[in-house]
């Protein structure tokens, strides 16, 4: 029997060898529902964070997917790679003769708003075509840069050759390019050789499950516990309650005076059930607030 009455969140920490879709597959059996949705790939020989939505949970998976991001990652000087990866093809390989501080001080320079040029082993597409499809023909393309911010880059357990790299960054930042551009910087070459995500969105790693844990639960009938609401993607923002009227109104899509201040809310209706995102603001010609539907959940 196929349920459809599924919502919320589960954080998994995804293994070595899944892609993200498989990891959709596999949630699918284990809560017996189709409608399960990823929050933005995550590379098979990466680990970590993949929230994965289901039932009314993936009306956020756009927003999960466009959300800031954590990573730890374990990088190599003195070889560069197709892949920008351990996995690749080494195309380069170089002496290393670089302190911690010289280290420190380049990817320091790497913070803020950066330009990357996306990899070609990559899911992006141009012209229809994915670029890791085109980079296995052999084929290279021209890639325009584009613009991500890094939020922070902490260096450590350097070995004079070898390091651990925690980043917090914007969505859409290549990680295996930023390291491949520090190691460019530093003039020896780098590449990525691990690489975990410990936080998406509001998501981190401590809330996370495997899928062989999620298996377990589905035998002993817990799995319910490990769902996150809907709303807890949006724990950021201030909660609004709502009379029935004003309910009413909101869920056929017409906007409703409200004494509110101006903002952006959680909207729960007087059961404390959450029913979707609002914005507060100001209708100058009657001189009131006015609630208007942003994001339907109901």
């Amino acid at each position: 029997m196929i349920l459809e009455t599924v919502n919320g969140i589960v954080i998994v920490d995804k293994e070595k060898g899944y892609t993200s879709h498989d990891v959709v597959n596999v949630i699918r059996k284990i809560f017996n529902t189709r409608k399960v949705g990823h929050t933005g790939t995550l590379d098979p020989d990466a680990t970590g964070v993949l929230p994965i939505c289901i039932g009314k949970g993936t009306k956020v998976c756009d927003m999960l997917t466009f959300s800031d991001k954590e990573y730890v990652a374990k990088v190599r000087l003195g070889i560069q790679t197709d892949t920008q990866d351990i996995s690749g093809e080494v195309i380069r390989e170089s002496e290393v003769n670089v302190t911690f501080d010289e280290l420190k001080c380049i990817s320091e320079k790497f913070k803020g708003e950066i330009m990357q040029i996306p990899p070609m082993y990559s899911a992006i597409k141009i012209g229809g075509k994915k670029l890791c499809d085109l980079a296995r023909k052999g084929i290279e393309v021209e890639r325009k840069p584009r613009s991500v911010t890094v939020y922070s880059i902490d260096i450590s357990n350097f070995d004079g050759k070898e390091f651990d790299m925690k980043v917090a960054c914007s969505k859409g930042t290549y990680i295996r390019t930023l390291c491949h551009d520090i190691g460019n910087a530093l003039g020896c070459g780098a590449v990525m050789t691990e690489l975990r995500r410990t936080k998406a969105s509001v998501f981190s790693i401590d809330n996370s499950h495997t899928l062989e844990s999620l298996k377990q639960r589905k035998e002993n009938g817990t799995l319910n516990e490990v769902l996150s609401p809907v709303d807890s993607v949006f724990s950021h923002m201030p909660e609004l309650e709502i009379s029935d009227g004003i309910k009413k109104r909101i869920t056929n899509g017409a906007p409703s005076y409200i004494g509110a201040p101006l903002g952006t809310y959680r909207i729960y209706d007087m059961n404390k059930t959450f029913l979707c995102i609002g914005e507060v603001v100001k209708d100058n010609e009657k001189n009131k607030n006015v609630l208007r539907l942003m994001k339907a959940f109901f």
